[in-house]
């Protein structure tokens, strides 16, 4: 188990990295707290030694993801509704957050991935694929086919 010391610097270092994931999946503040718990909780128990800082932060990254879905599988994400979705969302992200975030949270989840480690962690393609396990060729494959959908949703607007 990890010392305290560790853990208040490893969440100062990813909570930030942590909870976007968490929104960009879960699109809920209480689901993302979850989760949220779930991945330091995850890492205080973890055994393991990490090679660098970019190895931990992979490693923070990919049991969120994993994190985020095995939520939205489970049976009681399946059976719920919860108050947030309830709410007419659409208006208040896109005033808020603005169009683009609420045109990256509308696409399809393979896109968001890949989309949010490059143009927001500043990922490679190559990191990308080690980190999501897959292709190179995949990843670049899904930036692309992300970055023409975003450009017919915001008109055309550049994101080279």
């Amino acid at each position: 188990m990890r010392s305290e010391k560790e853990a208040v610097r490893a969440i100062e270092a990813y909570s930030d990295t942590v909870r976007r994931i968490c929104m960009l999946h879960l699109k809920s503040y209480s689901d993302t707290e979850d989760i949220f718990q779930t991945v330091f909780l995850k890492y205080l128990t973890y055994r393991g030694d990490f090679q660098s800082d970019e190895h931990e932060k992979a490693w923070f990254i990919r049991v969120t993801v994993n994190a985020c879905k095995d939520y939205l599988k489970s049976f009681f994400r399946s059976r719920t509704i919860s108050l947030e979705e309830l709410k007419d969302v659409s208006s208040e992200v896109t005033e808020s957050r603005g169009e683009v975030l609420s045109a990256v949270l509308s696409l399809p989840q393979k896109y968001k991935d890949v989309v949010y480690l490059h143009y927001y962690e500043g990922y490679t393609a190559v990191e990308i694929g080690r980190i999501l396990k897959k292709n190179e060729n995949t990843v670049y494959t899904l930036l692309s086919r992300a970055k023409k959908i975003l450009k017919e949703k915001l008109a055309g607007d550049d994101f080279e």
